[in-house]
């Protein structure tokens, strides 16, 4: 009885300061009530970060709602997945709208190429961590841990879900002031059109000239409904594992998980050196 009571006190409480901030949708969402009621929000920090006054914080409280949370609540309620679906092709969007208009001499395949560069999962995570958005995130210690360890789906999800989020409460202008700001002024775009890419072929010349053998790949993980798979790989060089990377197919996957043996290698390079 004293614990229902305190509960109820708690949620009222909870309902009161946030209903300052969103009066009407956060009143008819209940689920996202109960989210708040385990623990406070830095609502105030959280626009500093993002610089933006959200109207409703539905869609932003959502857009940070991992599904492992879902299992915490007795309310039925959408995780992020949904607004990370809105998210994504808003970024593909305006990600190609800045490569057409910037520039205009570049041929149909060269900008298919160099906007999936631009939103590749390992760099948006990298975003989503200068953020500092795992800090707000709602997940559950299993996911938390795959985000410690250095999995970029989570991060890279949740930063197109709060596209998503600023693409429903302020327009398009106001998803693109966010992608412009943490995304394509962070681009050296003269590095990203002469890159290459193929990071296991870049692996495999590596291991081949210090006779390390062919790097194997493995799949860790596979997840998600049918329609937006991610897949986990593991790469090993030798017997020892060099990286594990996430994509929506498995050879995305693979690109990824090569790119991070690269990495631990150049990073092992400077520090014998």
């Amino acid at each position: 009885m004293r614990r229902t009571f305190v509960l109820t006190a708690l949620h009222n409480l909870i309902r009161k300061l946030v209903l300052r901030k969103d009066e009407h949708t956060l009143s008819e969402t209940p689920g996202l009530l109960q989210v708040l009621s385990h623990r406070s929000f830095p609502f105030s920090r959280f626009e500093k970060i993002i610089e933006y006054h959200p109207r409703s914080w539905k869609y932003f409280l959502e857009s940070l709602l991992h599904r492992s949370y879902l299992q915490y609540l007795d309310v039925a309620i959408h995780s992020n997945e949904r607004l990370e679906f809105l998210g994504d092709a808003v970024l593909n969007f305006l990600v190609a709208d800045f490569l057409h208009t910037q520039y205009p001499h570049l041929a149909e395949g060269n900008l298919t190429k160099y906007r999936s560069r631009l939103v590749n999962r390992r760099i948006l995570a990298q975003r989503a961590k200068e953020l500092n958005i795992s800090e707000f995130l709602f997940l559950s210690p299993s996911a938390s841990q795959s985000l410690d360890s250095g999995s970029d789906s989570i991060l890279a999800d949740s930063f197109e879900a709060l596209i998503g989020a600023l693409y429903l409460d302020g327009g398009m202008e106001a998803a693109k002031a966010f992608v412009e700001r943490n995304l394509l002024q962070h681009i050296d775009m003269t590095a990203l059109i002469s890159a290459d890419d193929n990071y296991k072929s870049a692996l495999l010349e590596h291991a081949q000239s210090r006779s390390l053998g062919i790097p194997k790949y493995s799949l860790l993980k596979e997840e998600g409904p049918d329609h937006d798979r991610r897949f986990t790989i593991e790469v090993l060089v030798g017997t020892e594992s060099y990286g594990v990377g996430t994509g929506r197919s498995k050879k995305d996957a693979e690109q990824a998980a090569a790119f991070m043996a690269l990495e631990k290698i150049q990073f092992q390079s400077t520090n014998q050196n």
